[in-house]
C-alpha cells in the first residue's frame, strides 16, 4: 500500500487527467466479465447474480486468495479508528478535516469516486496524515451488482483516490454495509479487503440531545473498534460532526489512541507461531 507520509502533498491532477486514467484502466474489465454468465446460469433459480462470489466457469482466484472482512479487530492495546463515509462534500468534509487537524486525530475516509473526482480541492493537502478507502464510484448497493458492475464501481474510485490523492486504497467498505457474493468477488479480483463498523454514530436517535450521542460513544467504545460517521448527508448527520472534540477528548481520556483502519488491522494481526526447528 502506497504510503505518502503525513507530511506530504501529492500533486493535484487535473479532471482531464483522472479521466484519461480511467479510460485507459478500463481496459481490464473485459477479463473479469469472462465465463460470467455462464456462471450466473447455474445458480438456483430464486437467487439474484449478486449472489454469486465466483465470477468464471473456469479456475478463477482473488488477487490475493483470500479477502478479509473487518467489523473490529482482537487487541488489549487501546486503539480505536475513527472512519468516515460517503465524501468528500462541501462544508462538511472541510469540517471533520480541521477538528482532526486541531486535535492532530488520524483517520480512515471511505471516500466516494465521483463525488472525489468533483470535489477534489477539499481534499487537496489534507490527506497527508489520513488514510483514503474506497466507498465505489456512485454509493450503488454493490448487493444487488453483478460482478462486473460492481468492478466498475470499485475500479473507478480506486483510479480516483491514487489519482487524486496519491494514496492506494486496500479497504473498500461497500455502502450501506451491504454486500454480496459478487461484492467479494470483485474486490478480491481488486486486491481489497473490507472493512465494515462495530460501532456507529446514532444522529437521528440523538439529534436533540448531542451530549447523549457523546457519552454513547465514549461509553460504548471498546479496544479494537471501528467507528462510523459521515462526512456529508442528512442534517441531523450534524450532531456527529459538531460534537467530534468531546468525543475525542473523552476518548483520550480514556486512554484510546486514534490510528487509521490499516494501523488498527495490524495491531490486531496475530503472530506467527514460532517454526519448529
Amino acid at each position: 500500500m502506497t504510503n505518502t507520509g503525513e507530511h506530504e502533498e501529492p500533486a493535484r491532477p487535473g479532471r482531464r487527467g483522472v479521466i484519461k486514467g480511467f479510460g485507459l484502466a478500463a481496459g481490464g474489465l473485459a477479463a473479469g466479465a469472462a465465463g460470467g454468465a455462464a456462471v450466473v446460469a447455474g445458480l438456483p433459480e430464486e437467487a439474484p447474480a449478486s449472489a454469486m462470489a465466483i465470477p468464471s466457469a473456469g479456475p478463477w482466484r482473488p488477487a490475493r486468495g483470500h479477502v478479509d472482512v473487518t467489523w473490529s479487530v482482537d487487541t488489549a492495546q487501546k486503539l480505536v479508528a475513527l472512519t468516515f463515509d460517503d465524501g468528500p462534500m462541501p462544508k462538511w468534509t472541510p469540517m471533520v478535516h480541521d477538528v482532526l487537524d486541531s486535535e492532530k486525530v488520524r483517520a480512515t475516509f471511505f471516500m466516494v469516486g465521483e463525488r472525489l473526482l468533483e470535489n477534489a480541492r477539499l481534499v487537496h493537502g489534507r490527506m497527508g496524515r489520513h488514510e483514503a478507502g474506497n466507498h465505489t464510484w456512485q454509493h450503488k448497493d454493490l448487493s444487488l451488482l453483478t460482478h462486473d458492475q460492481a468492478y466498475r464501481q470499485i475500479h473507478r474510485a480506486h483510479a480516483a483516490i491514487a489519482q487524486i490523492t496519491g494514496k492506494e486504497a486496500r479497504h473498500l467498505r461497500p455502502p450501506f454495509g451491504q454486500l454480496g457474493g459478487t461484492t467479494l468477488s470483485a474486490a478480491g479480483q481488486l486486491g481489497y479487503d473490507l472493512t465494515i463498523w462495530s460501532i456507529k454514530m446514532l444522529e437521528k436517535t440523538y439529534e436533540k440531545n448531542p451530549p447523549g450521542l457523546v457519552d454513547y460513544i465514549v461509553n460504548n467504545t471498546r479496544p479494537g473498534m471501528i467507528v462510523l460517521a459521515h462526512d456529508t448527508g442528512n442534517p441531523d448527520r450534524l450532531v456527529a460532526l459538531k460534537n467530534l472534540v468531546p468525543m475525542i477528548k473523552g476518548l483520550r481520556a480514556k486512554g484510546f489512541e486514534f490510528v487509521t483502519v490499516s494501523e488498527l488491522i495490524q495491531a490486531g494481526a496475530r503472530p506467527e507461531p514460532p517454526k519448529r526447528p
